[in-house]
C-alpha cells in the first residue's frame, strides 16, 4: 500500500496543492494581525503600492521575452517544450509575486506587533510573512513539475520536454533577480549616501525621499528576486536528476538498486518529503517564537534538515533504491548546512569586527579588510562543494550529484521562509522609525533585523552552493544527452575547442557583474541627484515640516532597473545559443565548465564581502568604536555602500547566470547533434 502511494505520480501534485493551502492559511494568520492606523498604515500602503507598480512593469516586459522564447521553442523543439517553458515561467512569476505581496502586508503588521504585543508576536508575524514565500516556492515547483511529469513520464522521448520548465523558471528568475537587485541597491545607496553621510540624518528617516524606495527594494529584490533565484535552483536540481535518470542505461539503474522508472521519479518524491518537513519546521519556529529569535530560527532550519535526512532514508528504501542514493542525498543536505555556517562566520563573526576596526584608519583599510575577508571566505565553501561532488559521484555516479542537489534543496520551504523573514523584519524597522513608534519598538525590530541580516547572509551562501550543484547536474545532463547521440563526444581539457570554451565561459561572470554594478552606480547617481534636489528645493524638508516626494524616487529606481536588466538577461540566454551553433557542443561544454567555476567563486566572494561590510557598519552603530556619527562609522558606511550591490545584485546574479546558461544548453542540445 505504502509503496503504491510513494510511486503515484500524482503525489507531488497533491502535496503541491496542500502546500499552497498551507500558505493561504498562513497568509490569513498574517492578515488577521492588526495593520495599524494613521501614519503607520499610510507608510505601509506606500511601500506596497511601490512594489506592485514595479512588479507589474517588470512582468509586462518579461511577458514579451517569454512569448519570443515560447515561439522559438515551439518551432524548433515542439509544443511540449514550449508549453513546459510557459508553465515554468508562470510558476516562477507566481511564486515571486505572492511572496512579495505577502511580505508587503507582513512588514507593517510586524512593526505594529512589536509596538503592541512584544518581540515574540513580532517574530511570528515576520516569520509567517517569509513562510508564505517559502511554501509557495516549494509548492509551485512540485505542482508545476508534477503535472508535467504526469503527462510526459510515460514517453521516454517526451519526458525531456520537462526541461523547458526549468528554462522558463530560470529566465524569469534572471530578470527578477537582476531587475530587483538594481532597484533595491540604487535606492539603498542613494538614500544612505545623501541621508546618512551628507545630511547626517538617521537611516530610515521619514525626511529622506529615498527611504520608501529603499523599503520597496527590499521586497522586490530580496523577497521576489531571492524567491525566483531559489525556485529555479530547486526546480533545476529536480529536472536535472530526472534527465540523468531518463538517459541512464538499465545496467546502471540496476547498480543503484531500483528500476529506471523509480529513479526517474525519486527527485520529485524526495522534494515532496522535503515540503512536509518544511511545514513541520515552520510550525516548530512558531512554537519556539517566545525563545531567542536566532535559536528558534536555527532550530527550525536544522531540525527540518535532520528530519528530512531521516525520512529520506526510509523513503528511498521503500521505493526500492540503493542506500547509496541516500548517501548522495545525505552529503548534499549536510553540505548545505556547512556552507551556511561558514557564511555565517565570515559575515557575522570575528572577521566583521576586524573590518570595523579597520575604520579607525579610514575607508581604505575598511575596503582592504573586506575584500580580503571575501576572498578568504571562498576556500571552505568551495572545498565543501568539491567534497559533495566527489562523495555523491562515488556512491551514485552523476545521478548522485543531481540527488545531492535535491537533498540540499528539498527543505527549501523553510530555508526560503527564513531568508524572506529578513527583508520583512528590515522593513518593519524602517516603518517603526518613519512612523515614530518609539525607542522600545525600534529595539525589538532591530533585534529581529539583526537576526535577519545573518539569516540573509546564510541564505545567500546556501543559494550559491545549491546553484552550483544544480548547474553541475544540468551540465552533466547536457553531456549525457550529447554523448548518447554522438559516440565520440568527450570533453578533454587538451582539446582546443574545449579549452577555448572554458576561457570563453570565464568571461561572462565578469561581464554580467560589470553590467549590474554599473547599473546600480548609474541608477544611484540619478537617485542621489533627486534626493539632493528635494533637500535643497522643498522648504522645511530637513526640518521635518514638509513631506518628501517619494513617488519620484520610486519611479527613478523602477525605470533604471527595467532599462538595465535587459543586457545581462539577453547575454545569459543568447551566449549558449551562439557558442553552441557556431562552435559546436564541445566548445559549449567547455564554456559551461569555465562559467560554473568563475560564477561560484565570484558569487561567494562578492556576497560574503558585502555581507561582512554590512554587518561591520551595524557593529559600529551598536555603539562600538565610537558609534553612529563617528569617523569609524563614516568609514564603515563607505564599505557598506560598496558592498551592497556586491551582495544583493552582482553576487546573486551569478547563481542564476550559470543555471540559465546550463539549462538553455540542455534544452538546445538535440539541435546541436
Amino acid at each position: 500500500m505504502l509503496i503504491n502511494l510513494l510511486s503515484n505520480p500524482l503525489l507531488p501534485v497533491a502535496l503541491g496543492i496542500i502546500g499552497l493551502i498551507a500558505a493561504l492559511i498562513v497568509y490569513g494568520t498574517v492578515k488577521a494581525s492588526p495593520a495599524g492606523e494613521g501614519k503607520v498604515k499610510e507608510i505601509g500602503d506606500e511601500i506596497h503600492l511601490g512594489a506592485m507598480v514595479f512588479m507589474s512593469a517588470e512582468y509586462s516586459r518579461l511577458a514579451i521575452f517569454c512569448i519570443i522564447c515560447i515561439l522559438a521553442l515551439w518551432f524548433s523543439l515542439g509544443w511540449e517544450t514550449a508549453i513546459s517553458f510557459l508553465v515554468g515561467a508562470l510558476s516562477s512569476g507566481f511564486a515571486g509575486f505572492v511572496g512579495m505581496y505577502a511580505a508587503t502586508k507582513a512588514n507593517v503588521r510586524t512593526a505594529v506587533a512589536a509596538r503592541d504585543r512584544g518581540a515574540a508576536d513580532a517574530l511570528t508575524v515576520a516569520f509567517f510573512g517569509g513562510s508564505i514565500m517559502g511554501l509557495t516556492v516549494a509548492s509551485m515547483g512540485l505542482l508545476g513539475i508534477g503535472i508535467l511529469f504526469f503527462y510526459f513520464a510515460g514517453d521516454s522521448e517526451s519526458i525531456h520536454a520537462i526541461e523547458g520548465f526549468a528554462m522558463g523558471a530560470s529566465s524569469v528568475a534572471l530578470f527578477s533577480r537582476v531587475g530587483g537587485g538594481i532597484f533595491t541597491k540604487s535606492a539603498d545607496v542613494g538614500a544612505d549616501l545623501v541621508g546618512k553621510v551628507e545630511a547626517g540624518i538617521p537611516e530610515d528617516d521619514p525626511r529622506n525621499p529615498g527611504v520608501i524606495a529603499d523599503n520597496v527594494g527590499d521586497n522586490v529584490g530580496d523577497v521576489a528576486g531571492m524567491g525566483s533565484d531559489i525556485f529555479e535552483s530547486y526546480c533545476g536540481s529536480i529536472i536535472a536528476s530526472i534527465a540523468l535518470a531518463s538517459s541512464m542505461s538499465l545496467a546502471t539503474a540496476a547498480t543503484l538498486g531500483g528500476s529506471k522508472e523509480a529513479l526517474i521519479f525519486m527527485p520529485l518524491l524526495l522534494a515532496t518529503v522535503g515540503l512536509l518537513c518544511s511545514i513541520i519546521g515552520i510550525l516548530t519556529v512558531k512554537v519556539m517564537s517566545a525563545q531567542n529569535p536566532e535559536t528558534a530560527l536555527r532550530f527550525g532550519t536544522i531540525g527540518s534538515a535532520a528530519l528530512f535526512i531521516a525520512v529520506a532514508y526510509f523513503t528511498i528504501q521503500i521505493a526500492g533504491a540503493s542506500v547509496n542514493v541516500w548517501f548522495s542525498v545525505l552529503v548534499g543536505a549536510l553540505g548545505g548546512i556547512i556552507v551556511g555556517l561558514i557564511t555565517e562566520y565570515y559575515t557575522g563573526g570575528t572577521p566583521v569586527k576586524k573590518i570595523a576596526e579597520g575604520g579607525e584608519t579610514g575607508p581604505a583599510t575598511v575596503m582592504i579588510s573586506g575584500l580580503a575577508t571575501g576572498m578568504e571566505s571562498v576556500a571552505i565553501p568551495v572545498l565543501t562543494i568539491v567534497g559533495i561532488i566527489f562523495t555523491a559521484n562515488y556512491f551514485s555516479g552523476l545521478y548522485g550529484v543531481g540527488m545531492a542537489a535535491v537533498g540540499m534543496l528539498s527543505t527549501v520551504g523553510i530555508t526560503m521562509a527564513i531568508d524572506a523573514y529578513g527583508p520583512v523584519a528590515d522593513n518593519a524597522g524602517g516603518i517603526a522609525e518613519m512612523s515614530e513608534m518609539g525607542e522600545e519598538t525600534r529595539k525589538i525590530t532591530d533585534s529581529l533585523d539583526e537576526v535577519g541580516n545573518t539569516t540573509a547572509a546564510i541564505g545567500k551562501g546556501f543559494a550559491i552552493s545549491a546553484a552550483a550543484l544544480a548547474a553541475l547536474a544540468l551540465i552533466s545532463a547536457y553531456i549525457e544527452k550529447i554523448a548518447s547521440k554522438s559516440e565520440n563526444f568527450v570533453l578533454a581539457i587538451n582539446d582546443p575547442l574545449v579549452l577555448a570554451g572554458m576561457f570563453l565561459g570565464g568571461i561572462f561572470p565578469f561581464l554580467v557583474s560589470s553590467l549590474t554594478m554599473r547599473a546600480v552606480g548609474d541608477a544611484a547617481f540619478e537617485m542621489i541627484k533627486e534626493i539632493r534636489r528635494q533637500f535643497k528645493e522643498i522648504p522645511g524638508l530637513l526640518e521635518g515640516k514638509a513631506k518628501p516626494d517619494t513617488a519620484t524616487c520610486v519611479d527613478i529606481a523602477t525605470k533604471a532597473a527595467l532599462r538595465k536588466m535587459i543586457a545581462p538577461g539577453a547575454l545569459a540566454v543568447l551566449a549558449p545559443v551562439v557558442v553552441g551553433f557556431l562552435a559546436g557542443p564541445k566548445a559549449l561544454g567547455g564554456m559551461l565548465g569555465g562559467a560554473l567555476i568563475c560564477c561560484v567563486m565570484m558569487a561567494l566572494m562578492m556576497s560574503n564581502a558585502g555581507g561582512a561590510w554590512d554587518n561591520a557598519k551595524k557593529y559600529v552603530e551598536k555603539g562600538n568604536l565610537g558609534g553612529k556619527g563617528s569617523d569609524v562609522h563614516k568609514a564603515a558606511v563607505v564599505g557598506d555602500t560598496v558592498g551592497d550591490p556586491l551582495k544583493d545584485t552582482s553576487g546573486p546574479s551569478m547563481n542564476i547566470l550559470i543555471n540559465v546558461m546550463a539549462i538553455v544548453s540542455l534544452v538546445i542540445a538535440p539541435l546541436l547533434i
